[in-house]
């Protein structure tokens, strides 16, 4: 007796017609074109802007932060002269010399930071989640009050911030004559750390209040007025209400608007930058602007500039994913 071969069909089956070979790369992406060329047109461009503006100088800022390249070794032109660049591959040195702490900049920057930001993200959602419950109320002039508490957020950043930076101005600022105007002497409160501190959280709260406010009214109204007159039957006090409705119902918004924040204010350049300028000890630097310095002060360090920025991009990627995995189980 002879036994049917794997490629041979049963007796009383039909034939099976071969398999045709699997397209290549090139093949797949033709017909991809010739279906849907309307959409790849349609997403050239974004993918244009995002490869020019993104793509290339996070690549380029990657390669630079693994060599030695500064302001003497990188190639110029002085007149006519064209001098080549010099700087060379170090590798990973950038990275352990930052993470290690040898360049003693890195972590005390990173703490202020990580002060930085969890101040104003706290206190910003705290003061935006008050803001929305009072203009969820039906009140009197209620669209008055949301169009004066959104303009810092129309305002541009420069404006608003030079406008602060005129007020706190020790000698001409707005401040300085409220108090002087009551026998109390002017302060300087610019002059240290710890009052430049103060100034840019304060700023920085002031503009991002507004974004906070309009996103958690808008969670606000999402919730269902069903389950407050539940609660309020079953004789929930108000606090009762907040900790077991109102929460609860926020938490989407409020996990992609802390998220957002804490990106922004992690990386929020202009706010210190523009208010403080070169008015600093240094102790003032978050990441950002000490590696925006290490790029355009002094002996210009590009390496050094490109390591950090790829450092912070790193750390808030982690934290990202952190927060994102830890929210999953609570949205479950």
């Amino acid at each position: 007796m002879t036994t049917a071969t794997m490629d041979e069909p049963a007796p009383g089956t039909a034939a099976r017609p071969p398999r045709e070979p699997r397209p290549g790369l090139m093949t797949s992406i033709r017909r991809s074109w010739d279906r849907h060329w309307y959409a790849w047109a349609m997403v050239a461009p974004v993918v244009i802007v995002l490869a020019v503006l993104v793509f290339y100088p996070l690549g380029y800022g990657t390669y630079l932060s693994l060599t030695n390249a500064n302001e003497t070794n990188v190639a110029k032109n002085i007149g006519p002269v064209h001098i080549g660049a010099t700087y060379h591959w170090v590798g990973l040195h950038n990275y352990w010399q930052v993470l290690s702490g040898k360049d003693g900049d890195f972590y005390p920057r990173f703490e202020w930071t990580v002060v930085w930001t969890v101040c104003c993200v706290a206190v910003t959602y705290a003061i935006g989640l008050a803001m929305a419950m009072l203009l969820n109320r039906r009140v009197k002039f209620r669209l008055f009050y949301r169009l004066c508490l959104i303009l810092p957020w129309a305002v541009p950043a420069f404006i608003g911030v030079f406008a602060w930076r005129l007020m706190l101005n020790s000698q001409y600022g707005v401040f300085n004559d409220i108090i002087t105007s009551f026998g109390l002497p002017a302060q300087d409160w610019l002059g240290t750390p710890l009052s430049q501190k103060i100034a840019v959280i304060m700023v920085n709260i002031w503009v991002g209040v507004p974004f906070m406010m309009v996103a958690l009214l808008g969670g606000l109204q999402s919730i269902p007025g069903e389950l407050y007159e539940a609660a309020e039957m079953d004789g929930a006090s108000p606090l009762q209400r907040f900790t077991n409705v109102t929460v609860p119902g926020l938490r989407p918004v409020t996990s992609t608007v802390v998220l957002l924040s804490t990106v922004w204010t992690f990386n929020m350049f202009a706010i210190i930058y523009l208010l403080l300028g070169n008015n600093t000890t240094g102790d003032t630097d978050i990441l950002v602007t000490y590696a925006y310095e290490k790029a355009f002060t002094g002996v210009s360090d590009y390496s050094g500039a490109a390591t950090y920025g790829i450092v912070i991009l790193l750390i808030l990627v982690a934290f990202s994913t952190f927060y994102r995995r830890q929210l999953k189980p609570e949205q479950a």
